[in-house]
C-alpha cells in the first residue's frame, strides 16, 4: 500500500476537498484509527469507533471561496485521486488522529468528557458483533505488543509504519495533534522489522465478519425493557391520581396511589392476630402459630407506622434484607409477632407467611427507622424457634417461639462446660447475650440451646433477622446437637462460621464422613462435611474440612457454592488436602464419603491409587495435583468444588 505524500504542513482545506480526502482515502484513516485506538475498548467497539472517527474528520464550516480557489494547484480544484497536501488528506488524517488519542484519555469527574471519549451515536450495528478477520500468530503478537503501548506510542508506530513518514515528519505530526512527548512516543514506536505487518486484514476495520451478541441476554434485555415501559406508564398513570387516602406516618414516604387492597394492608385493625393456644392445635408449627407478644401490641399509631414504612419507606428508612428476600409491601394484612420497647428502640415484628419484617425506631421520635426483611418460607419448629430482636453493644436480644420452655448459652469452643440458663420473660424475651465474634480472633463462639416441643435446639446468630440452627448426622438424617462427640466436633468448626454469615442461611449441619489413619503412625485424622443451607434454597456453601490429631481447629479443605454436595440430594463429598508429618514428609491426603469405591491422584510428580475412601501418597511440598474417585455403581466423580 503506498502512502499519499504529506511531507508538508497540512492547510486547512475547503469541505468538498476534505470530504473528497475521506472518501479516497477512507479504508486508511480507518485503518489509521482503529489501531491508535485503546485495545481496551475491545474489536467491535473498536471497529464502529474508528469508523465514527474517520466520518467526523469532516470539518464543520466552510472556507471563503478565494481562499479555497488559492489552496489548490493552478486556481483548478484538486483531483479527487490527489494525495497531496492540497487534497485535504494531512489536514483529515491530522483530526482523526486527535480524535483517536482523546478517544483513549480515561474519563474523571474532573473535567467532562470530550466527544471522542463517549460511545459513537453513529454507526450503530444492533443484533451483531463485528471485528477484523483473524490472522496468524505474527499478527496477534503484534496486536499484543500494540496493548501495551499508551496511544502517543501506537501513534507513532502507524505514523512511521503505515503512513511511511520519517521520523522528523512524525514528531511534527505528533506535536499537531496534541502529544506532550513526541519524542518518547517515537522512542517506544518498536522495530521497522514488523511494519509490513500494519497492512495485515487483521487491522482492516473496512473487512469485517459478523457474529450475534449474546441472543439469550438480547432476549432478557428486551422483555425488561417492555416491562419498564410498562411499569413507567403505570406509574405516571398513578401519580396523576388525586393525593389523599393513606397520608405521611413517621419515616414512611408520602403516599403515590389509592388503593383498596393496599390501603386495608396499612389498617392496623385488619393485622392477623393468632389466638395464644393455636401452636397447640395447629398442623403448621411456624411463624404462623405465634401470637402478639409486647407490651405495645395496643398502640395503634406505632402499628400503622410500622405499616406505612413497610409499604413505602422513606429516605430516612435503613432497609435491610436477607439474599433471595424481596422487600416490597405486603399483598394483605400480615401477622402481628411482637411490638414493644426492646433496650433503646422500639420494635414490630410482622410476618405475611413468605417473609419476617421487623420495624425498629428510636425511643423518641419518628423520624428515622429501620426495616429489616428475612425470607421463612418453609419454616417448622426446629427453624422457627427464635427472632432476633435487637442488637445493641456486642449483644443480641432473641424472642422466641410460644413453645420454647427454656433457654441457655453454650460457648461451642467449649464443648464440656456447662451450659449457662436464661431466665425468660412471660413474652419469651431473652436477657440480652454476647454476639458471636465477628472478626479477628476467634475467642469463643456463643450459640443458644432452646428446649421445647420434643428436643433441644441449638441455634446461632449469623448476622441475619432469622438465627441459623446447628446440627449434626449424614445427610438426611440431621439430629439435634447434644452429644458430647457432636459438640467436640462444633468446637473444632465453628470457627468456619463467619464464612457463611450474612447469607440468609437456615441451618448448618456438620457430620463427619471419613475417619484416616495418618502415615508413620501420626494418629488418625477427622474428614468433615459443613452445609450452610439458605432459605432460598439455591446458594447453599457446602465446605469440607480436614481435622488432624492436636489441632485446635478444622482446616478448611474445599469448599462450593451452589452445590448439591453432602445434602440430602447428593450426600457424596471428595476432598483432599497436603499434609506433613512430624518426621516432615509430605503427603497427599484424601477422602471420601462411603459412596467412593476407589480414589486416584495424579500431577505434579505425584501419582497413586487406593481401593477404597482413603489416600494416603507421599509428594513435594507445593505439589499442584488433580483428584478424583470412582463410586460404588462404577461412575467417576471429582472433589468438590
Amino acid at each position: 500500500m503506498t502512502a499519499p505524500d504529506t511531507a508538508t504542513r497540512p492547510l486547512s482545506p475547503d469541505v468538498e476537498q476534505a470530504e473528497a480526502a475521506i472518501v479516497e482515502h477512507y479504508p486508511r484513516l480507518v485503518r489509521l484509527a482503529y489501531l491508535v485506538l485503546p485495545p481496551s475498548l475491545g474489536r467491535n467497539r473498536r471497529v464502529l469507533t474508528a469508523h465514527s472517527l474517520a466520518q467526523r474528520a469532516l470539518p464543520r464550516g466552510r472556507r471563503d471561496g478565494a481562499a479555497a480557489q488559492a489552496a489548490v494547484q493552478g486556481g483548478v480544484p484538486g483531483q479527487r485521486g490527489g494525495a497531496g497536501p492540497e487534497s485535504g488528506y494531512a489536514y483529515v488524517r491530522l483530526r482523526v488522529l486527535r480524535s483517536a488519542l482523546e478517544a483513549g484519555i480515561p474519563l474523571t469527574f474532573r473535567a467532562l468528557p470530550r466527544r471522542a471519549q463517549l460511545p459513537p451515536l453513529l454507526p450503530q450495528v444492533w443484533g451483531l458483533r463485528l471485528f477484523p478477520r483473524s490472522g496468524g500468530a505474527e499478527e496477534l503478537a503484534l496486536d499484543q505488543w500494540l496493548a501495551t503501548l499508551d496511544g502517543p506510542g501506537r501513534a507513532a508506530c502507524v505514523l512511521r509504519a503505515l503512513e511511511r513518514l520519517p521520523e522528523p515528519e512524525v514528531l511534527r505530526v505528533l506535536t499537531e495533534a496534541g502529544v506532550a512527548n513526541p519524542a518518547a512516543a517515537v522512542a517506544e514506536s518498536g522495530d521497522p522489522a514488523t511494519d509490513e505487518l500494519f497492512s495485515s486484514p487483521e487491522f482492516d476495520p473496512c473487512v469485517l465478519q459478523a457474529r450475534p451478541t449474546d441472543l439469550l441476554r438480547r432476549r432478557r434485555l428486551v422483555r425488561a425493557g417492555i416491562a419498564a415501559g410498562a411499569a413507567l406508564l403505570v406509574c405516571g398513570a398513578l401519580l396523576a391520581l388525586p393525593g389523599g387516602g393513606w397520608g405521611a406516618d413517621g419515616a414512611a414516604a408520602p403516599p403515590y396511589a389509592k388503593n383498596a387492597a393496599a390501603e386495608q394492608a396499612l389498617d392496623p385493625g385488619q393485622l392477623v392476630r393468632a389466638d395464644p393456644a393455636l401452636w397447640r392445635t395447629s398442623s403448621r408449627t411456624d411463624y404462623s402459630g405465634w401470637p402478639a407478644r409486647g407490651d405495645r401490641v395496643g398502640d395503634t399509631a406505632l402499628l400503622r407506622r410500622a405499616l406505612a414504612v413497610w409499604a413505602r419507606p422513606g429516605r430516612s428508612v435503613v432497609v435491610s434484607a436477607t439474599p433471595g428476600t424481596p422487600s416490597g409491601p405486603p399483598m394483605g394484612p400480615p401477622q402481628l409477632l411482637f411490638a414493644g420497647t426492646v433496650d433503646q428502640a422500639v420494635v414490630v415484628l410482622l410476618y405475611d407467611g413468605l417473609r419476617v419484617a421487623r420495624y425498629a425506631e428510636p425511643r423518641s421520635g419518628t423520624e428515622i427507622a429501620a426495616l429489616d426483611f428475612a425470607r421463612t418460607d418453609g419454616a417448622s419448629a426446629d427453624t422457627a424457634t427464635a427472632l432476633v430482636l435487637s442488637r445493641v453493644d456486642g449483644n443480641v436480644r432473641y424472642l422466641t417461639a410460644p413453645w420454647v420452655t427454656g433457654a441457655a448459652l453454650r460457648d461451642l469452643l467449649k464443648p464440656t462446660g456447662a451450659p449457662a440458663e436464661l431466665k425468660l420473660t412471660a413474652d419469651g424475651m431473652t436477657p440480652p447475650v454476647p454476639s458471636p465474634a465477628p472478626e479477628g480472633a476467634c475467642t469463643g463462639w456463643n450459640a443458644l440451646a432452646l428446649t421445647g416441643e420434643g428436643g433441644t435446639r441449638l441455634i446461632t446468630d449469623l448476622g441475619e433477622l432469622t438465627p441459623a440452627r446447628l446440627t449434626s448426622g449424614a445427610p438426611g438424617a440431621e439430629r439435634n446437637v447434644t452429644e458430647g462427640a457432636e459438640l467436640g466436633e462444633w468446637s473444632r468448626i465453628a470457627c468456619l462460621l463467619p464464612s457463611v454469615r450474612s447469607h440468609g442461611v437456615r441451618t448448618v449441619n456438620a457430620w463427619t464422613y471419613a475417619k484416616q489413619p495418618l502415615p508413620e503412625g501420626d494418629g488418625t485424622a477427622t474428614w468433615l462435611c459443613t452445609r450452610a443451607e439458605t432459605w432460598q434454597g439455591t446458594a447453599d456453601r457446602v465446605q469440607a474440612q480436614f481435622l488432624a490429631p492436636g489441632a485446635p481447629l478444622a482446616a478448611q479443605a474445599a469448599k462450593a457454592e451452589g452445590s448439591p454436595a453432602c445434602g440430602a440430594r447428593e450426600p457424596r463429598v471428595l476432598a483432599g488436602v497436603l499434609w506433613k508429618s512430624k518426621a516432615g514428609q509430605w503427603y497427599v491426603l484424601a477422602a471420601g464419603s462411603a459412596q467412593f469405591a476407589s480414589l486416584t491422584v495424579g500431577g505434579g510428580q505425584v501419582s497413586g491409587v487406593a481401593v477404597g475412601n482413603r489416600l494416603a501418597v507421599k509428594a513435594p511440598a507445593g505439589a499442584q495435583v488433580e483428584l478424583s474417585g470412582k463410586l460404588t455403581d462404577g461412575s467417576k466423580a471429582g472433589v468438590l468444588r
